[in-house]
């Protein structure tokens, strides 16, 4: 028996800027955080993700990481629980790659770690 497939989307399918009814949850953690995320996303490392899943708005969630490893691992927890979460494919170092908009906690030039 196989998992069912994790909701996939590149970030060359993705509109720009992303649609104000989606939430982009970025679960890296917080060194990866600071030095540059997507401007609005909402921050919950993976490990504590189920402990948060309630803060979690109602509609669509865009799950992110650095490569999409970890994002596909809590986009099929969410998915599990009922939510509409989307996992994306090549995380922040193709969002980045693709020229996308950053924002950094840190001052210094946006780098994806």
């Amino acid at each position: 028996m196989h998992p069912a497939p994790v909701p996939t989307v590149r970030v060359e399918d993705l509109p720009d800027p992303v649609p104000e009814d989606l939430t982009v949850l970025d679960v890296r953690e917080p060194v990866e955080w600071a030095h540059g995320h997507i401007e609005g996303a909402l921050h919950v490392p993976m490990g504590a993700v189920p402990g948060r899943v309630d803060e979690l708005p109602e509609g669509r969630i865009l799950v992110v990481c650095h490569v999409g490893g970890r994002s596909a691992r809590v986009t099929s927890y969410l998915v599990g629980l009922g939510h509409d979460a989307v996992n994306l494919d090549g995380g922040m170092a193709d969002w980045a790659a693709a020229g996308r908009p950053m924002v950094s906690d840190t001052g210094r030039p946006l780098v994806v770690v």
